[in-house]
């Protein structure tokens, strides 16, 4: 996981991997759409931006979708974050790393920060996870993209593609999760810092002169 993405942010991309394509190591972040990625001249992770994107528009046609990476990026999602980040360049080679990045950015479009801040709740951001993301279930019934959908189905229920790989129950159990982590009061990113032991009787500056005297006074009568 990339170091730049917070703690409990970090903790919801793995769920997401490994909801997305089945697995969240190392590996998940070369998956195609419909597991075709042995068809690639090349790993995905060694494709730059804009060869991706390039290349998805044929994707879409012959697998079915145009989903690449850990997160599934749609051609249109990544064509949007290029659009929002001025900074990413079609030479920016597609490493797990620039995944992560380019995940977060997709949880905070989604409304993370409100979520950790407590302004929107678990439903609410389940079902943006959920838009976001096919394989997740909506967590209440709501009005889908095709027909309303209950509690445990995907947003894109009735699409003809989509449906909901994880149950509600273990999405919710995620959410709370990630709350309990990003509302520690240490900084998610700081390195703990390590204190001296107390001491428990007396000044240590003192007992640690009285030490240092003992030393020398036995250096000088040899």
């Amino acid at each position: 996981m990339d170091k730049t993405v917070p703690r409990g942010a970090a903790i919801l991309l793995d769920f997401i991997r490994d909801t997305e394509v089945g697995r969240s190591d190392r590996a998940s972040y070369d998956v195609i759409y419909a597991n075709k990625q042995h068809k690639l001249p090349k790993p995905l992770t060694s494709m730059t931006y804009g060869e991706i994107v390039d290349a998805q528009k044929a994707w879409s046609k012959n697998h079915g979708s145009s989903a690449a990476g850990g997160y599934q990026f749609m051609r249109a999602t990544l064509q949007g974050i290029a659009n929002e980040i001025k900074s990413i360049s079609g030479t920016d080679v597609f490493t797990p790393d620039l995944q992560d990045r380019l995940g977060y950015h997709l949880l905070r479009r989604r409304g993370y920060d409100q979520f950790v801040s407590g302004q929107i709740g678990v439903v609410e951001f389940g079902k943006r996870l959920a838009q976001e993301w096919a394989s997740f279930p909506v967590l209440a019934g709501t009005k889908g993209a095709k027909r309303t959908v209950a509690r445990g189905q995907s947003y894109y229920a009735g699409d003809g593609l989509n449906k909901s790989l994880v149950k509600p129950e273990r999405v919710e159990a995620v959410l709370h999760s990630v709350l309990a982590v990003a509302r520690e009061p240490s900084l998610p990113d700081t390195p703990a810092v390590i204190k001296p032991a107390p001491v428990k009787d007396g000044n240590w500056i003192d007992r640690l002169l009285e030490a240092l005297a003992n030393i020398i006074a036995k250096w000088r009568s040899k």
